[in-house]
């Protein structure tokens, strides 16, 4: 919104401001200034913490915290939700707690927690002398653990109806998903500080549905895999064929659409999803990853992040172009030609995008 101007009348006497007289009430000089800052809403730093809360289920509905910081510390047996986007949050000294995080634009960081199972999706995660926490994870970058034992793994898998926007809002993309990628600050030689949650897992095991008395009843939840928000890859758990294909979705008004088509044709074939990424692309790198087929995709790369997605499973290589011809037959994808060049094609691709992402 622009500001407007008008030039001072040149008559006599014009320059002089009109004073108000006694009766016309407050002098100009008494009246009190207001600034921008004075409109502001004030904010209470009690609405962004949860301290000392026991035995209780608590937590935030969408729009309480709209990307502020929050932290939540020394609770105990407590069901959390946080069903908002936030800056960051921090979670300290909480012991025997199941917490569900809304996307976190910076990180998550849990200190000296114990017996935690939680649902977490964040830029960074990290954990710092915890033990024996179940984390249901979608981290953009490698979460980190250090002096933590006990921590166990697996894929985010959640929806919720806001939730999709408050990815958005907290910049991360659902296909860009390290979950299973730990690094360890404090290994011990013989011993595992962490490992990854059995296949068979399910969310509900770890965080439970809110109760039917508590404020998030009305939320509508789901925690069944092929609703989550967040697809299920098969990541860092050994792959049950020699056979992936690589499968690529270019910028475009449906790309997230067409590659959530895809999974869903694919693994209702029976074969898995074992990783995705979400990535720009310079035209100089077309020909370090797609190599032969560079010279036809070079336009396309232009126009916005590509998706990727990386697809096991004997015959897959056939499989996908069947459904490219079948389903996506109007929509420019690059998909691995046949199965002895494809190992070489999710190689290339992924080795690229984790150097982008400084994994």
């Amino acid at each position: 919104m622009g500001c407007f101007f008008s030039k001072k009348s040149k008559r006599k006497g014009a320059e002089k401001e009109a004073t108000p007289t006694a009766g016309e009430g407050t002098s100009v000089e008494e009246e009190s200034k207001q600034y921008s800052w004075d409109k502001r809403e004030k904010v209470d730093p009690k609405d962004y913490m949860l301290t000392r809360v026991k035995d209780a289920t608590v937590g935030r509905l969408p729009g309480k915290l709209n990307g502020q910081q929050f932290v939540i510390q020394d609770c105990e047996n407590c069901n959390i939700y946080v069903f908002d986007h936030s800056a960051t949050i921090t979670i300290d000294d909480c012991v025997n707690c199941r917490i569900m995080l809304g996307p976190v634009k910076g990180s998550v960081f849990f200190r000296n927690c114990k017996d935690i199972k939680c649902m977490v999706a964040c830029q960074q995660f990290r954990a710092r002398d915890c033990n024996k926490m179940d984390v249901f994870l979608c981290c953009a970058t490698q979460p980190i653990i250090e002096s933590s034992t006990g921590m166990k793994f697996g894929c985010y898998q959640y929806f919720y109806p806001e939730l999709a926007y408050h990815f958005k809002d907290a910049g991360l993309s659902i296909f860009n998903n390290n979950w299973s990628n730990i690094h360890d600050f404090t290994p011990v030689s013989g011993e595992t500080n962490w490992s990854l949650l059995p296949e068979d897992a399910t969310v509900l095991d770890c965080v439970p549905l809110p109760d039917s008395e508590s404020e998030f009843k009305s939320v509508r939840i789901s925690t069944e895999p092929g609703r989550s928000i967040v697809p299920l890859t098969h990541a860092g758990r050994r792959k049950c064929s020699d056979e992936s294909c690589l499968f690529v979705f270019f910028a475009g008004d449906y790309t997230t659409a067409n590659a959530r088509k895809l999974i869903d044709e694919a693994t209702a074939k029976g074969f898995v999803l074992i990783q995705t990424k979400e990535v720009s692309m310079r035209p100089e790198d077309i020909n370090r990853v797609f190599q032969n087929n560079a010279d036809d995709l070079t336009e396309l790369i232009t126009k916005g992040p590509v998706v990727g997605l990386e697809l096991n499973g004997e015959g897959v290589v056939e499989a996908c172009h069947s459904i490219t011809e079948d389903v996506f037959s109007g929509t420019k994808v690059f998909v691995s030609e046949n199965k002895n060049s494809s190992t070489k094609d999710v190689d290339n691709f992924f080795n690229f995008a984790d150097m982008q992402m400084g994994l």
